[in-house]
Order: C-alpha cells, then sequence, then structure tokens
C-alpha cells in the first residue's frame, strides 16, 4: 500500500540530507563543473554518512531501505543545489541489480564499496543505432572457452572517468533458438580492449559523458550477472529504478528553481510592492509547485511499488513518475527564468545553467514519447504503430 504521509524516519532523512547539500549548494557544483571534475568531496561525504547506499542489503554495507529512502536522497540534494547524477547510475541501478541478481562473490565485491562511495559502477545501454530500442542492441557477447569475448560501441555512458567498472548490456545467442538475447556484464574499466572517449556536450556538467567501444573485451565467466536466460528480466529491474530516481532529479532540480524564484518574487519590489503579490508572477509559481507536488506523489507511488516487490505495477508508475516530473521540471525552470527576468540570465543567480540540464529530463533515460508509447500499449491497450 502507498503511504501518502512519510514515516518520522523518511523526514528525519530529509532534513539530515537537506543540510548535507546546503552545506555545498549550487556553488560548489559551479565550481567542480569549471574546474572539469566531478563533485569527489560531496560524494565521498555522502558516502560516509550512509546515504549513498541507503538502499542497498544491510549485510553488504547498505542501509536496508529501498528506492524509497534513496530517492529522498537524490531529491533532497537536487532542492539545495547540489545533486549527484551518479546516484541514479550507481546504487539504483547497477547496485539494485547485482543486489537481486548478482552471486554471492558480486555482492561481497561490489555492494559495500557502492554502499560507501568507495567504489563505483557505471551503466551502459545505449548505442548509436539503438535508443530506446533495447531490443536492437549489438552489443555482443560470445563464448571463448571459459571466458567471454564482449564486442560493441555505446554512447552517453555518463561518470565513466569515475567508475571502476561499467555495468554493460550486451547479447549473446540462445543455443536453441539462435536468438540474441540480452545479459548483463560487469566490465572493469582498465580491462583490455576497453577504451573511453568523452563526448563533447554542449550541457557543462560535473559528471561528463563518454562513448565506449568494446573491441573483445576478455571477461571471465563470473562477469555475467545472474541468469543468462533471464537478462531481460534483470534488466528492466534496474530500469525502473533508473526512471523513479531521474524523477526524483528532476522534482529537486524543479524545487531548487522555484524556491529561488519564490524568493525574488518576495523581495523585488516594483512601484512599491513585492513583484511575487501579482497574480501574473504568483500564479504561474503556484501551479509550478503544484505539478511538482503531483510528480513527486507518482514518484513515491513507483518507488513503494518497486520496493515491494511489484516490478509490473512500478514499471507503469515509474514511467509516469518520470513524464510528470520532466514536465514539471521544465515549466519550473522556464517561470523561474522568467520571474527574474534578465537576473534570470546571469551567473549570480545559477538559474540560466538550468534551462538546458532540465531539458535532459524530458529526453534521458527515455524519452517522453516513449513513455507515452508504454502508457498507451501497456494501459490502454491500445495497438503498436512499431
Amino acid at each position: 500500500m502507498t503511504t501518502l504521509i512519510e514515516t518520522p524516519e523518511h523526514k528525519a532523512l530529509r532534513d539530515a540530507v537537506a543540510a548535507l547539500g546546503r552545506r555545498y549548494g549550487r556553488d560548489y557544483v559551479a565550481r567542480t563543473v569549471a574546474e572539469g571534475r566531478p563533485p569527489t568531496e560531496l560524494w565521498a561525504e555522502a558516502g560516509k554518512l550512509g546515504y549513498l547506499g541507503v538502499n542497498l542489503p544491510e549485510e553488504h554495507g547498505g542501509g536496508g531501505g529501498g528506492i524509497t529512502e534513496l530517492s529522498i536522497v537524490l531529491e533532497e540534494l537536487g532542492a539545495a543545489g547540489s545533486p549527484l547524477l551518479m546516484l541514479i547510475v550507481s546504487p539504483a541501478i547497477c547496485g539494485t541489480v547485482i543486489a537481486r541478481f548478482g552471486t554471492e562473490d558480486q555482492k561481497r565485491a561490489w555492494l559495500p564499496g557502492l554502499a560507501d562511495g568507495s567504489r563505483l559502477m557505471a551503466f551502459g545501454i545505449t548505442e548509436p543505432d539503438a535508443g530506446s530500442n533495447s531490443h536492437r542492441i549489438t552489443t555482443t557477447a560470445r563464448k571463448d572457452g571459459a571466458d567471454w569475448l564482449l564486442t560493441g560501441r555505446k554512447v552517453f555512458i555518463s561518470g565513466v572517468d569515475m567508475a571502476d567498472a561499467v555495468l554493460v548490456v550486451g547479447r549473446t545467442e540462445d543455443a536453441r533458438t539462435g536468438r540474441l538475447k540480452p545479459c548483463l556484464f560487469i566490465v572493469p574499466t582498465d580491462a583490455p580492449g576497453f577504451q573511453k572517449r568523452p563526448i563533447d556536450m554542449e550541457l557543462k556538467a560535473a559528471e561528463r559523458q563518454f562513448e565506449l567501444v568494446l573491441d573483445d573485451v576478455r571477461l571471465p565467466d563470473e562477469a555475467l550477472v545472474g541468469d543468462e536466460d533471464a537478462g531481460l528480466l534483470q534488466l528492466f529491474a534496474g530500469l525502473n529504478p533508473e526512471r523513479i530516481m531521474t524523477a526524483a532529479f528532476a522534482i529537486g532540480m524543479g524545487r531548487y528553481a522555484l524556491a529561488k524564484a519564490v524568493e525574488y518574487a518576495r523581495d523585488r519590489t516594483v512601484w512599491k510592492t513585492p513583484i511575487g503579490a501579482h497574480q501574473a508572477i504568483a500564479h504561474p509559481l503556484a501551479q509550478a509547485h503544484i505539478d511538482l507536488e503531483l510528480s513527486r506523489l507518482m514518484m513515491q507511488k513507483a518507488a513503494h511499488l518497486y520496493d515491494a516487490g511489484d516490478d509490473i505495477g512500478a514499471g507503469e508508475a515509474a514511467n509516469m513518475a518520470k513524464y510528470a516530473a520532466g514536465e514539471a521540471c521544465v515549466k519550473a525552470v522556464d517561470q523561474a527564468v522568467h520571474t527574474l527576468g534578465g537576473n534570470g540570465l546571469t551567473r549570480e543567480y545559477g538559474l540560466a545553467s538550468l534551462i538546458t540540464a532540465a531539458r535532459v529530463s524530458r529526453i534521458a533515460p527515455v524519452s517522453r514519447e516513449m513513455i507515452l508509447n508504454y502508457v498507451s500499449h501497456q494501459t490502454l491497450g491500445l495497438p503498436k504503430s512499431y
């Protein structure tokens, strides 16, 4: 059952993470971007305090919670102006997949480090010719004795320069049918044949994007995560948390922008009246707040369903939450910039860069059009056009 009122524990977690985020804030993130480096200090402190691994099993160094708790962490850091993109990737996707489907050796090797932040794992699914269509992935793994040889390309892979390994989505041949089926492999970033190239992004962020080239990367059999015949199930077990956490990222960003706009509208006075007293300013900000709150409710529903083990129900809710949060974030940022007028485009107020960043929440990790496809097909039962 979805609880609409947060527990005292969840409220305490929110308050504690918000305090951490405020100690760093938007200025810290802007500084790391200008210096071209990842937010290592914030990542390390969040790990030391137990926030990075709040969703991972206690027996492997985590907090024993779920995506519900991890989404709170990311949302509050974002609302303070210092979100950690790799929270979506390392503990939410990779940590979840390994915790649910990994061998005991894989869990012991990776989960404690992912939980305390001392190790980091990236996630490689997107390919140049297979963006939203995971069925067209061409990265393939073939057996060579007891080993696997992995070959292919990946694009828009976040934080590879920070990562110890990448959880790569590839495909193997089904011996019975000859068809390719998805499988997941833990690929060390220092493996021979593994190459990374930074992508020159117009969007400036602390976490960089990379293209990967995998040229017959030799992997031991134990690099395969889970059951070779259950790769699709394992893949989607990681994609639902990805969508939920992306919603948290967008909601946090929207809340940050809205708070800046509200503060400005209270203080900025024209003709002896704060501009926030005028409905042309106040009403759009109120609507932005409503949209953010509504998207948070869907995100909480999705997180609760996922943590309760309802993968199918969580799939629908996670997609809806990601869609709603992306739309709410873009509108909140746009209205915040508009409220500040020219000041909204200055470096001093730190909102202009969010215009581009907010657009990402509509595009990644899945476009809003593909979410509409999902809802129209899976929820409404309408026929496919593809």
